[in-house]
């Protein structure tokens, strides 16, 4: 991975083993500029400000505030901030907690180091990185979700498609590739797709439209 600058990273994780591989394999990619540990929400959340990670790798069960929860702490402080949640269990509640919070990606430990280092990449370029099986869970719980009642959720066939995608993970430029229409067309629509649901960002669209 070369870039023109490194990705500004992040760990919470209070497993010290899994925090030191964690840490290792982000000390050996060039493309990653290591900005410390921590053990808890609370360590992170006291200096994040002189910090100023732009991509956090985010423990979920975490001693003290849960990773969900300093996720939706974090956002207050850094709103452009990207965070991939890593967590042993695949369970529907959490991962719509997360990406409720404000969290961009959602990985299952153990990950091996490739895998890691592309979705830093990826979040930091504006993706949504799932393994597959957790994307899967979005997927279905997509198919399942009944048409919102309220008017101002109601979504164009077009865009309940690029939401999909979105929510796949598609970075809107291979959106627009794939649907066949130029990036600026699916800008607009993922503009309107947002002020339709009344949020910010890729992970709050997916999040609410599924009633999470």
């Amino acid at each position: 991975m070369t870039r023109s600058s490194p990705i500004r990273v992040v760990i919470v994780e209070d497993n010290e083993g899994l925090q030191k591989s964690l840490e290792s394999m982000l000390r050996r990619e060039p493309g990653i500029q290591f900005a410390g540990s921590f053990a808890s929400g609370e360590a992170l959340l006291a200096v994040v400000q002189q910090v100023k990670p732009q991509v956090v790798l985010m423990d979920i069960n975490l001693p003290g505030i849960s990773g969900v929860e300093c996720v939706r702490q974090l956002k207050k402080f850094l709103p452009e901030l990207q965070t991939v949640m890593l967590t042993v269990h695949d369970h529907t509640q959490a991962v719509f907690e997360s990406l409720s919070a404000g969290a961009n990606g959602f990985l299952l430990k153990p990950v091996r180091a490739a895998d890691l280092l592309r979705a830093i990449v990826e979040v930091h370029e504006g993706g949504a990185p799932m393994t597959p099986n957790i994307a899967r869970l979005v997927v279905q719980a997509f198919h399942r979700s009944p048409a919102p009642k309220d008017p101002t959720f109601e979504l164009s066939p077009r865009e309940r498609e690029i939401l999909e995608l979105l929510a796949k993970g598609f970075l809107q430029k291979e959106i627009a590739d794939q649907l066949g229409i130029s990036f600026h067309t699916v800008q607009t629509h993922t503009a309107r797709i947002y002020e339709k649901l009344q949020v910010r960002s890729r992970a709050q669209a997916v999040a609410k439209f599924l009633g999470a």
